[in-house]
């Protein structure tokens, strides 16, 4: 086993706090979303579903940083958030790599720009390379990659950041339906072994209900006519390692299912 020094520590697992949150685009008539309160424990896994429109990835980007609230507030690991920062890692759908860099090259990218030592960038793409199971491709280029190891890729990149929060935003939607179980299990592997924070935005109630220790439904949206808003919040209370087949998981899927379906009925 490799030992890896400690000279730049990763940032320690952030809570995150929503406190009556809202986000109104300009021009448009009513709110996105709105008065959305959440409080997510440093080192949780917390899930968002909902119908198309309701506001999951907005809150998402919010969190990111790459948009503003319109009114309330949100602070990670008590600080508020005013833009996008190293303390947050995103991963989205497009993996977003640089395909003129090779894999250790597009992972060394960030700790680059914050201008790590030539060690430590080494040790941490090293580290980062071990995480997702990527070595023996190091030198590979996007292109020569499958969908689920360009996916990989995208996470290593995050973080050899060291982010306190992981946000993503439907990673695996891509995907087809193998590579996708794959991915699962490596993120909650990842989630195990790093104790980061996840909040993960996803269309699957399956995936929210393997992934999580809570799920957040989200209801209404502008094509509902109503802002977007916390239906429900419901704790997955399961073993980490889960049987998709067992009655109790199964369900969880009908409940949380039957939660989104009751918010699109009461916003028509």
């Amino acid at each position: 086993m490799k030992i890896y020094s400690t000279r730049r520590r990763p940032h320690r697992p952030a809570r995150i706090v929503l406190d009556g949150l809202g986000k109104r685009y300009p021009g448009a008539s009513g709110f996105a979303v709105d008065r959305v309160n959440l409080d997510i424990a440093a080192g949780e896994f917390v899930c968002v579903v909902g119908a198309s429109g309701c506001g999951k990835s907005t809150l998402l980007r919010i969190l990111a940083g790459f948009e503003t609230a319109s009114q309330g507030a949100v602070s990670v690991g008590e600080e508020p958030v005013t833009g996008p920062g190293p303390d947050r890692g995103v991963v989205f759908q497009d993996y977003g790599l640089f395909p003129w860099l090779t894999v250790a090259e597009n992972i060394a990218y960030g700790p680059k720009q914050a201008r790590m030592t030539r060690d430590d960038i080494r040790e941490t793409t090293d580290r980062s390379l071990e995480t997702v199971g990527l070595t023996r491709v190091r030198d590979s280029f996007p292109h020569q990659l499958s969908g689920g190891m360009q996916q990989r890729v995208a996470i290593a990149r995050v973080l050899a950041n060291r982010p306190a929060v992981l946000l993503m935003d439907e990673p695996f939607g891509a995907l087809d339906a193998l590579t996708r179980g794959d991915m699962q299990t490596e993120l909650a592997r990842i989630h195990r072994d790093s104790g980061v924070t996840v909040v993960f935005v996803t269309h699957s109630v399956e995936e929210a209900v393997y992934l999580s220790d809570r799920v957040v439904v989200m209801a209404g949206g502008t094509a509902h006519g109503t802002a977007g808003h916390v239906r429900e919040v419901v704790t997955i209370d399961l073993p980490r390692e889960r049987e998709v087949t067992a009655p109790e998981f199964n369900e969880y899927k009908r409940r949380i299912d039957a939660l989104i379906h009751q918010g699109d009925r009461a916003a028509a």
